[in-house]
């Protein structure tokens, strides 16, 4: 009952906060001066919390799964899945996502557009920060693929203190 009231919260914070278009809107001017030192205290929180979840939207139906990469390169947060996962297929149509993830009574909230990056050099820096993946992945395959998140806004969150929000 909780698993299945977090995930039609989580739906609904997707469908609110970054829309149900499955269009991706490259019209729009409006870009996040990229911020390394806020992408790297976002990735802190992710990495504490060990865990996070990506939610992302297929039409008109939002999807949540758990995810435990978060990586800095080049100033920018990265996370990795791969091309035959329908997690990839939904970012390609829509790159609006949203991360949440929850530690020690507090929680952080990314808005974001995750966006692939085919570099080697991406793609090796992840696997490499990653022996688990490693495993799994290489960089020269045809499956592995990273995302970065532009125009985020991360806001974390607690009920004992007002919200902290940052842009990256």
């Amino acid at each position: 009952m909780f698993r299945k009231l977090l995930l039609t919260a989580a739906a609904a914070i997707v469908l609110a906060a970054c829309g149900n278009s499955t269009q991706n809107n490259s019209n729009d001017k409006t870009m996040i001066t990229p911020n390394p030192e806020n992408a790297l205290k976002a990735q802190q929180f992710l990495k504490d919390a060990q865990t996070y979840y990506l939610a992302t939207v297929d039409g008109d139906q939002p999807h949540v799964r758990p995810f435990g990469t978060a990586e800095i390169f080049e100033g920018r947060l990265y996370i990795q899945t791969g091309k035959v996962k329908n997690v990839y297929k939904q970012l390609i149509d829509n790159p609006k996502a949203e991360i949440c993830a929850y530690k020690d009574g507090r929680w952080i909230r990314i808005c974001c557009e995750l966006i692939p990056d085919e570099r080697i050099e991406a793609k090796k820096d992840m696997l490499d920060k990653n022996a688990s993946l490693r495993s799994m992945y290489n960089e020269a395959d045809d499956n592995t693929i990273v995302f970065y998140a532009r125009n985020a806004t991360a806001t974390i969150s607690s009920f004992t203190s007002d919200p902290e929000t940052f842009t990256f």
